[in-house]
């Protein structure tokens, strides 16, 4: 199954703001949707712009283009009503989230956790960089440990925090979208944090990595609870920020026949709903609990048109 067959249009959205930005010897506008990715790279094809134009978020297209996008429906904004049109949508790719600074930001992330072993920190940082990843991948870690420093602060430790941020860096450090992933990387921790850390706190790393296999953290668990919501903060984000997500999901289990794949996955979604809260964490549930909720169920009526 081609991944890009589970994209969905949604006809509205098409910005363009003004051509202000200089390169080539000619001056550039930026389209995006505030919709959908799907619809912008519906848009664009009809256009005939390349994929090369597109830049994780937008495309950059020239000036002799602008009248001619305009006119076949693209609306015309300020560029700060483009950003934050793109931001409130969710499909804004910070620049911190980007290719050329993620490997920075999360080696300086790394070096703040483990000091004496930079080498382990790059070991990771190449797994977390495997080309098969469409989600799992240095932007869901970096998403994560920003997810552990908000639902955490003032709650934890030191020593606690580490352990939150290790389990971060090694959830999903193997993925081979297989429902052995969580315990290949638990094995992993296990091996490579043995003789570094103490038996008791490689064994909480391991058992923090091992709870993303359901999401069922003790209520006893702080650590736990505080680990499995951070790993789900995805679910809550805006609609269109949601549908990245699942579509990445998509490209990854796209090996599957779409029919399996949609089964599956209105399993899992499904076990998700039926908690009593999918956040365990007091601020977790305040923030994200309804919004998830709605997405959920939105992608599980999608997956059903599947069968």
């Amino acid at each position: 199954m081609d991944c890009l067959e589970t994209r969905t249009l949604v006809l509205m959205g098409i910005l363009i703001d003004p051509p202000l930005w200089p390169a080539h010897g000619t001056f550039f506008s930026h389209l995006v949707s505030d919709t959908s990715l799907a619809e912008l790279h519906d848009f664009a094809a009809v256009q005939g712009l390349p994929q090369r134009a597109f830049d994780r978020d937008h495309y950059d297209v020239p000036r002799e283009r602008y009248a001619q996008l305009v006119a076949d429906g693209a609306l015309e904004v300020t560029a700060n009503e483009l950003v934050k049109a793109l931001i409130s949508s969710g499909l804004r790719v910070p620049a911190k989230y980007r290719p050329e600074k993620l490997n920075v930001i999360l080696a300086r992330r790394w070096a703040r956790t483990m000091p004496p072993e930079p080498a382990l920190g790059r070991q990771l940082l190449s797994l977390w960089s495997q080309e098969h990843r469409h989600y799992h991948d240095r932007v869901h870690l970096l998403s994560t440990l920003e997810a552990i420093d908000w639902l955490s602060k003032g709650l934890v430790n030191g020593q606690e925090l580490m352990l939150l941020q290790l389990a971060a860096w090694f959830h999903d450090a193997v993925y081979e979208a297989t429902a052995e992933d969580e315990a290949k990387s638990a094995i992993l921790a296990r091996e490579r944090l043995n003789g570094i850390l103490s038996e008791e706190a490689v064994a909480k790393v391991s058992q923090l990595i091992l709870l993303t296999a359901g999401h069922n953290p003790q209520e006893s668990d702080k650590l736990g609870r505080i680990f499995c919501d951070a790993d789900l903060e995805v679910l809550a984000r805006p609609a269109p920020a949601y549908q990245r997500y699942a579509d990445a999901i998509y490209c990854e289990y796209a090996h599957y026949a779409k029919t399996d794949l949609a089964k599956g996955r209105i399993r899992i979604l499904g076990s998700l709903l039926d908690k009593p809260a999918i956040y365990s964490t007091e601020r977790g549930a305040e923030r994200w609990e309804a919004a998830a909720r709605a997405n959920l169920s939105a992608e599980i009526d999608l997956l059903k048109t599947w069968l």
